[in-house]
């Protein structure tokens, strides 16, 4: 089964030094890497939405390694602010050395919360019974330093 180790920096040259420290344990290349957003996104037809679908496949890959949708939603959140994200996947003895190099290069704790709804103004109908008190979960950056996420897939 394999594992990954996934760590958000604020700071994407950051992530290169972790990067370059991770491949030199012995991860093969393509078992290592770094993501952020695109500066610039290719229109790929008269219906493509880029930076929609940069998101969404990026989401996908996170959940299907495991990831909650919090933990996607944050980690796509922390790409728009200018982040980045380094992926690290082989043994779990090498993942967590990765994991280790992510967080002492400031890879950015993320955590799931739960709060109540905003207040929104309500807009009710005769018919209609209005919605109140429910909660919403989101992702949030905690602190830095010590945000590497183990997933085993």
């Amino acid at each position: 089964m394999p594992t990954t180790a996934v760590g958000l920096f604020e700071n994407p040259e950051l992530v290169n030094d972790a990067v370059r420290e991770i491949e030199a344990l012995g991860f093969p290349r393509r078992e290592v890497r770094s993501v952020t957003e695109p500066k610039i996104f290719d229109v790929t037809g008269v219906m493509s939405f880029p930076r929609l679908d940069f998101e969404v496949e990026l989401s996908h890959e996170l959940t299907r390694i495991g990831a909650s949708i919090d933990q996607t939603r944050a980690y796509v959140e922390g790409l728009r602010r200018g982040g980045a994200l380094a992926f690290a996947t082989g043994s779990d003895e090498q993942v967590k050395a990765a994991g280790n190099i992510m967080n002492m290069h400031g890879a950015i704790e993320v955590e799931a919360v739960s709060g109540s709804e905003p207040q929104l103004p309500q807009i009710v109908h005769e018919n209609m019974t209005p919605v109140r008190e429910g909660t919403v979960m989101a992702g949030r950056i905690r602190q830095s330093g010590g945000g590497a996420a183990f997933f085993a897939w």
